[in-house]
């Protein structure tokens, strides 16, 4: 029997390689390259009828003779999970939700599925579960499941069939991962099966109107298993975030053709499943009796959501030649360069000592407002002297010690002042135009300035 040839493919970008090399030549990503079967010979898969292809033959419109429809939306009976969607399902999408195994993914889908089942037609194909251990998570979560249809299949070609036979309205592919096509040769899981079963699953939602969901594999590094492209085929990507030991769940939209990225959800995991958090502010701030220091609030923006968090910093004389740097939730280089901002516009210099910045809850910011709360919970730290009681904060700090608005600060001092903050400060552009009740505003436009006028109140 002839040997089948090989190529490799990278597994981020989905270049094609004939040998294998340590670093991809397209996006420069190291080893991502994959070994994988050339396919060959038969019928192009992607050559149908017209009355089967994705887009009807049309003629030319101008934009403005296209009339724009609102999408309609659906539910799924769990609050934050809608908040992430956008508000929810829409007929005919794709989303794709990744995360660390046993961080909650199929808990989470199953509660939803089974909401739905009671007003649409729905189907949860498992691949990696039998219908018994499926049941008994049910049985578990206390899960009225009566009309939810279960398939136990990994062949795609079964399972499209049963989409056109049972034409449900929701389906829920647990997992991409373990799909297989039968046009393919390669295992299941590599990087041709994983785009095939995609490319297919979404070519069906988009002719038959089946809302899709799959739920992806992630690598060690948390990315999403598979060809990147997985990502750019479907129109909702979700990301569950959070240690897979704690109680409490993140989800975030990464991707969203349908609502705003990065919206956050928030999930306690109990023995009923994964219940939405009304206050998640209350996660992200530690319970002190007294204001200690190398503390200090802020106000971020996920979404359409305000969040309080709590920024800890721990600066300590350094014993090593080089002093430590460590962020957790934080970006690195972000902390070096505003030490670096510190020292050469505050006069405070950290060179000898080490610093530690916390985000309380394992809540990951990304967004530059956080800077100025890092800069003060690191020089409450340094003088050992904790920041007022009801003190929040937020804004970005340039290079050149300026101190940058942040986007929709009202809504942030709004959210502030409703759960009790009583002074804030914030940056000049972002000064409200009418007093907020029960809040103190401390404009500042540079960071010398910001130390100066905490000296004051302090």
């Amino acid at each position: 029997m002839a040997k089948a040839k090989t190529n490799f493919v990278c597994s981020d970008c989905g270049a094609i390689a004939n040998k294998w090399t340590g670093q991809c030549s397209s996006c420069h990503q190291w080893n991502t390259m994959v070994e994988s079967v050339i396919e060959t010979g038969g019928n192009n898969r992607y050559s149908q009828p017209a009355h089967l292809s994705l887009a009807q033959t049309a003629p030319v419109l101008s934009l403005a003779d296209i009339d724009a429809i609102d999408v309609p939306r659906f539910g799924t009976g769990i609050e934050e999970f809608d908040r992430v969607l956008g508000g929810g399902l829409v007929s005919g999408g794709v989303v794709l939700i990744g995360g660390d195994p046993g961080i909650g993914k199929s808990t989470l889908l199953l509660q939803a599925l089974a909401n739905v089942s009671h007003l649409k037609k729905v189907l949860y194909v498992s691949g990696e579960e039998s219908g018994a251990q499926i049941a008994l998570r049910a049985k578990r979560l206390a899960i009225d499941a009566r009309d939810l249809k279960l398939q136990a299949e990994i062949q795609l070609e079964k399972i499209l069939a049963t989409l056109a036979d049972l034409k449900p309205e929701v389906a829920v592919i647990d997992s991409i991962q373990t799909l297989y096509s039968d046009a393919l040769s390669s295992a299941p899981g590599s990087v041709a099966q994983v785009r095939e079963c995609a490319a297919q699953l979404t070519r069906a939602a988009k002719q038959t109107g089946v809302t899709i969901i799959l739920v992806g594999h992630v690598t060690k590094e948390g990315a999403l298993a598979g060809p990147r492209v997985l990502e750019h085929i479907v129109d909702t990507v979700l990301y569950f975030e959070g240690d897979s030991h704690s109680s409490f769940r993140l989800v975030r939209a990464i991707k969203n053709r349908f609502g705003a990225v990065n919206e956050l959800g928030v999930f306690a995991m109990t023995e009923k499943g994964l219940k939405g958090v009304s206050n998640p502010s209350a996660l992200f701030l530690s319970q002190h009796d007294s204001q200690v220091p190398g503390s200090c609030v802020m106000v971020t923006q996920e979404g359409t959501r305000p969040l309080l968090v709590e920024i800890q910093a721990l600066v300590d004389a350094s014993h090593l030649p080089n002093a430590r740097r460590l962020s957790v939730g934080l970006e690195q280089n972000r902390l070096a360069m505003l030490l670096a901002v510190l020292h050469r516009h505050a006069g405070i210099a950290a060179f000898d000592q080490d610093v530690f910045i916390n985000a309380v809850g394992g809540v990951k910011i990304s967004e530059p407002a956080v800077d100025l709360a890092v800069l003060l919970a690191i020089n409450s730290s340094m003088r050992n002297k904790a920041l007022p009681r009801g003190f929040v904060v937020f804004g970005e700090v340039g290079l050149a010690g300026e101190i940058r608005p942040a986007p929709r600060g009202q809504e942030r001092l709004r959210e502030a002042a409703k759960l009790g903050f009583s002074m804030a400060m914030i940056p000049t552009a972002n000064a409200p135009k009418q007093a907020i009740e029960g809040m103190t505003i401390i404009a500042v436009d540079r960071i010398d300035d910001a130390f100066n006028k905490l000296r004051e109140i302090q």
